[in-house]
């Protein structure tokens, strides 16, 4: 089994490795770093998400968010504001900026993938389309045997 999940994974780093780059490639804009891209993706799936719960999602410190979050409110693609409740924490959101980006970045990667699956053969469209729910089912289950996971 321990075998079948490193082949998995390895499959999966190329398929984004690849993905990425073809559409960093094909995109017109600079692309933001990784780390600003998985903070920006966290902000717009969780309006109002806070700094605090954000680097805890993310797996990173603080101090890194705080530094992520500062370089996308400079680029105009995350806005910070006062919490009523606590005035010490900050909700984060995305601007209408960071919308635009990230749905041209998404459906360009999406027509990336779309062409080369339409080279493959329909057998393994098929494959592909039976493996999502079960990829979503482990990604489910590894969340819940993290360490702190709730």
């Amino acid at each position: 089994m321990r075998s079948a999940a490193a082949d998995l994974f390895t499959a999966i780093s190329v398929i984004r490795r690849t993905a990425r780059r073809a559409a960093r490639q094909a995109w017109a804009q600079q692309p933001l770093p990784p780390a600003q891209s998985e903070l920006l993706r966290l902000a717009a799936a969780r309006p109002g998400i806070t700094v605090a719960d954000a680097a805890q999602e993310l797996r990173l410190a603080p101090n890194t968010v705080s530094t992520l979050v500062g370089r996308l409110a400079d680029a105009g693609l995350l806005r910070r504001d006062r919490s009523a409740r606590d005035g010490r924490a900050a909700l984060l959101t995305i601007t209408e900026k960071a919308k635009r980006q990230l749905a041209e970045f998404r459906d360009l990667r999406a027509e990336l993938a779309g062409q080369a699956l339409a080279e493959l053969a329909e057998q393994d469209h098929h494959a592909l389309a039976r493996a999502v729910p079960a990829l979503l089912r482990l990604s489910d289950e590894m969340e819940r045997h993290e360490p702190g996971a709730r």
